[in-house]
């Protein structure tokens, strides 16, 4: 059996270049928004339009309003009770988290080509909406706005698959495959100015381009929204990554982060979060495809 090809920091540096090179120039193969993602975006940035519209909308596709029914009657959306029409999943869940969900769904299955790495991207997904879920979770507990934080950690890392989009755009399909823990390295040196340019070319709303840009630990303290969106989603991803793997991070560590003392925290909330993973995973499963 044949051993994959070892890459070093001089393959990695080439192989980001042309990368960066395209993200500069805005050379880029933008992906096509599936209809119903791109129409919901359109929605979700109208700061006019009636939830009824959203509605009409999904009821176009029955999958994904199947789909929206099952995020929301799992078993960590909160309810007793079994919602049966879009209409109460709009009330119950609000306008851009049925809009974050339905970008989700729409936008997982062809819209970025994932060619030789499908595992590992859903896996990136699988990371992002435990994210909007646990942002939604600590909007809520700190009184802000639990949509609005949702969305922002829905997409907070989608220059993720962007990059490695990019990536086969630019590669040979014969050329040899570039091992993960290589594209790790590029995802970590591009997927933030990737996700920017992402987010203007599809009109993400105002809040969610500050997180893309400021969702680090290095940066949120720069961001201005009042929404806190950045702020939120920097604790988020790394309690994602916590629900993941607990290995990795662990429930010290997490209180340890300098993002929980900028929130103000209070520790009785702080191990309330903790306790949700088995909420979050019921949510995020619902949404995986």
């Amino acid at each position: 059996m044949t051993s994959p090809p070892v890459f070093d920091s001089m393959d990695i540096e080439e192989l980001l270049l042309p990368i960066l090179e395209r993200l500069e120039k805005k050379d880029f193969d933008l992906p096509i928004l599936p209809q119903v993602a791109s129409q919901v975006l359109v929605l979700t940035t109208d700061p006019e339009v009636h939830a009824s519209k959203l509605t009409t909308l999904l009821q176009q596709d029955p999958v994904l309003t199947a789909k929206i029914f099952k995020a929301a009657n799992s078993a960590g959306s909160g309810t007793s009770r079994q919602i049966e029409s879009l209409a109460q999943a709009l009330a119950w869940l609000g306008f851009n988290s049925i809009s974050g969900m339905a970008f989700a769904l729409s936008v997982q299955s062809g819209t970025f080509n994932t060619r030789g790495y499908e595992n590992e991207v859903r896996a990136l997904w699988t990371h992002a909406l435990a994210t909007a879920f646990y942002a939604k979770a600590i909007a809520g507990m700190l009184r802000h706005n639990q949509e609005t934080a949702f969305l922002c950690g829905l997409l907070h890392s989608i220059g993720k698959p962007f990059v490695v989009h990019t990536f086969n755009q630019s590669r040979s399909t014969s050329a040899a495959p570039l091992p993960w823990s290589g594209m790790s390295i590029l995802l970590d040196q591009s997927y933030v100015e990737a996700g920017r340019q992402l987010a203007l070319e599809w009109n993400f709303p105002a809040s969610v381009k500050e997180t893309i840009t400021l969702h680090q630990h290095q940066s949120y303290h720069l961001a201005t929204d009042p929404t806190k969106g950045s702020v939120i989603a920097c604790f988020a991803r790394n309690l994602a990554t916590y629900y993941l793997d607990s290995v990795v991070v662990t429930k010290e560590m997490l209180r340890m982060l300098p993002v929980v003392q900028a929130l103000e925290i209070p520790e009785g909330v702080m191990d309330g979060i903790l306790e949700m993973k088995e909420g979050i995973q019921a949510q995020t499963d619902s949404l995986l495809i």
